[in-house]
């Protein structure tokens, strides 16, 4: 399938599960990330995988730093009715050149003499685009060479995507993987928007979207343990079915053994990620919690669940032996979806970067 399930996400919307970690005064459910991520959990692990948890990961990720920042005129535009699925919406930060160094981004929205906004760039990687009817822009605002430091000059918009206009141009790329959710490349050239898409300050975009980045990291983790936790229970039950020399597969410890040790790195994970959750959410009320305590939890949660479902969905091709190549058995489909946690919205090796510098204290190396 490589069409957007429009009928799941308008189900999810029915039932709530959209708002699931936005106020009740929104007409959200109050809940938090620990709840979105064991629901990010479960759709991935039911076998949607990837693909079904991404058609609503902007949803539930982008959301945060709106639902902080934005004004009472913002918030009831949108919210309400990205909650009633009315309303999709995308995040457009990575761009082609600037990869994970988000702060050297290029894309600029200029102001105009009537106080709106002017944005020429590119974004890359920006999923569901194609679907989406808001973009939550992180873009220049103030040059480069004009700000003390890099982490200025940047702002937050919440932006209407109008794809029939010819300065806005949203290119499909062609994946690997989890291609029912669209990644695209989006163009702008002179792009119109208003004063008030401005989300918070000007300038001060890096540090509001730090209030979702931490957020998605916990719900990609959770993405990544669904489709690991399915992987190896279909590896599990091939090999408790498969009989070669008159006896099942599973009873020889070269099968055995391997799933045995995923599970323990699935539950390992599983345990960092809740915690990252709860840490994050205990931190919007307990003064006392670092942001730098979070980003930690939140990352090594990330990190050590897209391993331990890299090493899942590997194991569960390999237990297939040949049957695990083929489309009907559904673990190539993991196999190649896993690699998304490990590759975004940050990459393993940078994890590791922050980790040394953040909590071993070594110097920085890049």
């Amino acid at each position: 399938m490589e069409e957007y399930p429009k009928e799941f996400h308008a189900a999810l919307a029915q039932d709530g599960w959209l708002g699931i970690a936005l106020p009740e005064a929104l007409g959200g459910a109050g809940l938090g990330i620990s709840e979105a991520t064991m629901m990010m959990q479960t759709i991935a692990e039911s076998g949607a995988g990837m693909a079904g948890a991404q058609s609503i990961h902007a949803n539930v990720y982008a959301t945060q730093p709106l639902a902080k920042f934005g004004t009472p005129e913002q918030l009831e535009q949108t919210i309400p009715n990205i909650i009633a699925g009315k309303l999709r919406v995308c995040f457009g930060v990575t761009e082609p050149n600037a990869g994970l160094d988000t702060l050297r981004l290029e894309t600029f929205a200029k102001k105009q003499d009537d106080g709106s906004y002017s944005v020429s760039g590119q974004k890359i990687w920006i999923t569901c685009a194609q679907v989406a009817d808001k973009m939550l822009l992180l873009a220049r605002t103030t040059a480069l060479d004009e700000v003390k430091k890099p982490s200025e000059g940047l702002s937050l918009f919440c932006i209407d995507l109008n794809r029939g206009d010819h300065r806005l141009k949203v290119s499909k790329i062609k994946k690997m993987g989890g291609r029912a959710v669209d990644a695209n490349e989006v163009f702008f050239e002179n792009y119109p928007i208003p004063g008030e898409s401005l989300i918070g300050k000007e300038g001060q975009g890096f540090k509001i979207i730090l209030h979702g980045m931490n957020a998605e990291r916990c719900l990609l983790a959770g993405e990544a343990l669904g489709l690991g936790y399915a992987a190896l229970g279909k590896a599990a039950g091939y090999a408790r079915e498969r009989v070669v020399f008159q006896r099942p597969i599973g009873q020889n410890q070269g099968i055995a053994h391997p799933l045995a040790d995923v599970y323990m790195r699935l539950e390992a994970a599983k345990h960092a990620t809740y915690h990252a959750a709860r840490l994050y959410d205990a931190s919007k009320t307990d003064g006392s919690i670092r942001q730098e305590e979070v980003g930690v939890a939140c990352n090594s949660a990330k990190y050590l669940a897209a391993e331990a479902a890299f090493a899942a969905c590997e194991r569960a091709v390999l237990t297939h032996g040949g049957m695990g190549y083929a489309v009907e058995y559904d673990v190539e489909r993991y196999f190649r979806e896993c690699l998304v946690p490990r590759i975004a919205p940050v990459s393993r090796e940078m994890i590791l970067n922050y980790i040394s510098e953040k909590v071993l204290e070594l110097p920085r190396s890049y």
